[in-house]
């Protein structure tokens, strides 16, 4: 063969394979970029919180020991490309750590706690008021002197468990709610404070969070708005949708579960589960989400069905969950729920409603000023009633702004807030 054939051939062969090369580099780069974009990337973790058995006394190592962990764990999560909002405490019920105080001790320690939250930057419940039948009205109302004189502390009263509707905690907790309403700044105090019915223990949110045993554990709440709006957009059915959220979920939630067991092998914290309920924050709105797959409003046709879609793929999700482990719609930390509920798509009922396929309740639910403890008392029956009935989880986390009407916007200035229009109590 002549030396110029050979040449041919060899430059020939060469640019097959630089041009295979280049076929497969792009088709790579293509496939890492259509992956780059269908995917909404990590959510943030709402919050990594701790479950303690604080012992007043010796309450300062309690909490230095819970951060200890805690800031590792958010070491952890940060290094693999998650987020973390907040880490937060939580403990038994209050009244358990302050037995023989008076009214005017207890605030005082409180007051102490709160100021320690604010210098180590965590949130802190302290657990509910009253957690039994039985349980005093006092402490309720003890309750509401903390909070509105601290602000980092969270709390909450127990309005129904398995002995039904307590009848007695819902009027307490109407009056824990004025009390709030009336002494803090724009009527704020009421974001730290919730109504709860049938929330188990080592539930991560706040204000609801608490535990009975013996502590020493942790648990993970997601925000993961995102990842709903991701895997509605564009899907061609309900089952598709389900089926995506399901997938996405479940990557995200086997990924956190194998996250924080290292954390537990490493701290010896004992890791109880993750709350899936896919928490809003501002322009990461599930409100959003629900309108990628009805087209619609929120608050119009189909939003129920949407919440039951949301709710069903959750609980289908096979990892270690605790808490709500349902939809969550916030109506003042989410914008699009805020817009809606400002132009009149969302009412109370319609938010009740949708509790009953899924785990909202009545969160973040702006009232005017004028409401009355008597019709507070109304509105968490209605919730606790409907808790009791399915025996699922809710809450009532009801925000009366004071001197504010019907009509008027609220002016809250809490960077966890979205301000809306105040609705008249009897619209639908």
């Amino acid at each position: 063969m002549r030396p110029e054939s050979v040449a041919s051939i060899r430059f020939l062969r060469c640019f097959a394979v630089a041009t295979l090369l280049a076929l497969i580099f792009n088709c790579e780069v293509v496939r890492a970029q259509a992956k780059t974009s269908a995917a909404p990337g990590n959510p943030r973790i709402r919050a990594i919180t701790a479950f303690i058995n604080l012992d007043r006394p010796r309450y300062q190592q309690d909490v230095a020991d819970a951060l200890k962990m805690l800031r590792r764990a958010q070491t952890t999560f940060e290094s693999r490309g998650y987020q973390v909002q907040t880490i937060r405490i939580a403990t038994q019920p209050f009244p358990e750590y302050t037995k023989g105080l008076t009214k005017e001790q207890a605030v005082a320690f409180f007051k102490e706690y709160d100021a320690l939250a604010v210098k180590e930057n965590f949130a802190a419940s302290i657990g509910p008021a009253m957690l039994h039948s039985g349980d005093s009205e006092s402490q309720a109302d003890l309750l509401g002197e903390i909070l509105s004189n601290t602000k980092k502390l969270n709390g909450s009263v127990v309005v129904a468990g398995e002995d039904g509707v307590r009848w007695n905690a819902v009027g307490a907790a109407a009056r824990v709610m004025k009390k709030l309403e009336e002494t803090t700044e724009h009527s704020q105090g009421n974001f730290r404070f919730a109504a709860i019915a049938m929330v188990p223990p080592l539930t991560p949110f706040f204000p609801a969070a608490y535990h009975t045993g013996f502590g020493h554990q942790f648990a993970i709440a997601l925000e993961s708005a995102n990842i709903v709006a991701a895997a509605f957009k564009d899907s061609r059915d309900l089952g598709m949708a389900r089926q995506r959220l399901i997938d996405s979920l479940a990557a995200i939630a086997f990924d956190v579960e194998g996250h924080a067991g290292r954390v537990d092998q490493e701290t010896g914290w004992t890791y109880m589960g993750i709350d899936l309920s896919p928490a809003p924050s501002g322009d990461v709105s599930i409100g959003a989400a629900i309108e990628n797959l009805t087209t619609q409003p929120v608050g119009m046709s189909g939003t129920l069905t949407a919440a039951a879609t949301i709710t069903s793929a959750i609980k289908d999700v096979k990892v270690k969950q605790t808490g709500y482990t349902g939809l969550m719609l916030p109506i003042l930390e989410d914008t699009r729920l805020a817009q809606r509920w400002s132009e009149g798509h969302i009412s109370i009922d319609a938010l009740l409603s949708y509790s009953g396929v899924c785990g909202t309740g009545l969160d973040t639910v702006p009232l005017p000023g004028d409401v009355s403890a008597e019709q507070l008392s109304l509105i968490i029956g209605d919730m606790a009633s409907l808790a009791v009935k399915w025996h699922k989880p809710l809450s009532a986390r009801l925000l009366p702004v004071l001197g504010k009407g019907w009509g008027e916007m609220t002016e809250f200035n809490d960077p966890f807030l979205v301000n809306a229009k105040l609705q008249s109590l009897d619209a639908k």
